[in-house]
């Protein structure tokens, strides 16, 4: 995949329809019946990263209040979603520490990385950070496909897709936009904007809910990399 053309395509699409005011808005991220968990491999950016991210959401909060901003805390990149949120997952369900000793056997074959955030791109729902990355963090995904693929352990790996980016959700809509048209003025002017790049050697297992709200998660293991 070339990530640059897949972020470009979806922006111009996205783009569009949020300009005409065809974008969709989130319901649920303020339900708190909402019961959708599951387990997630993330990577965390480093604190300047995250601190460049929080200098362009500050500028949208000012532009669109209503809209939801993800805290530092709560910002991640997907590595894998093992078993995808759903209503009703209880980590009583599984045996974590049989899923840790899968991924160690993965993760023990691979090296840090980096990863670099720049530019933004969009989906009829959301602002998110393009993130572009090296060969070895789809080796790694490839390499966790395989694992699970030859073990008993539930999972729902690739079932929604198959994760190929890197990116990073940091705004949804839940209500209207107030400001349809000074947004999308700052959204452009942050699209080919450099984030930052980090080492990634360190990736989290946790139990979340879909949003990867702090208050939610919990972790249940860091690997690192060599």
């Amino acid at each position: 995949m070339n990530l640059a053309e897949h972020y470009h395509k979806l922006y111009s699409d996205s783009i569009a329809k949020i300009s005409s005011g065809d974008y969709e808005l989130d319901h649920l991220i303020d339900d708190n019946t909402d019961q959708r968990f599951g387990i997630t491999l993330v990577i965390r950016p480093d604190a300047v990263t995250n601190n460049n991210i929080q200098q362009f959401l500050t500028e949208a909060k000012a532009i669109e209040p209503g809209q939801y901003y993800y805290q530092n805390t709560d910002i991640h990149i997907t590595l894998m979603s093992i078993i995808s949120c759903y209503d009703g997952f209880n980590l009583k369900n599984i045996h974590v520490q049989n899923y840790i000793e899968l991924m160690q056997q993965v993760l023990a074959r691979h090296k840090s990385f980096k990863i670099q955030f720049k530019g933004l791109t969009a989906s009829p729902s959301c602002i998110l950070i393009q993130g572009f990355l090296t060969d070895t963090l789809n080796e790694i995904r490839d390499d966790l496909r395989a694992g699970f693929k030859n073990s008993v352990l539930q999972q729902s790996i690739d079932k929604r897709y198959a994760i190929q980016t890197a990116h990073s959700t940091v705004i949804r809509f839940r209500s209207e936009l107030e400001n349809k048209d000074v947004f999308v003025k700052l959204i452009e002017k942050y699209r080919g904007f450099d984030f930052g790049t980090f080492e990634v050697n360190k990736i989290e297992l946790v139990y979340n809910d879909w949003y990867q709200r702090e208050r939610f998660v919990q972790k249940l293991h860091q690997f690192s990399l060599s």
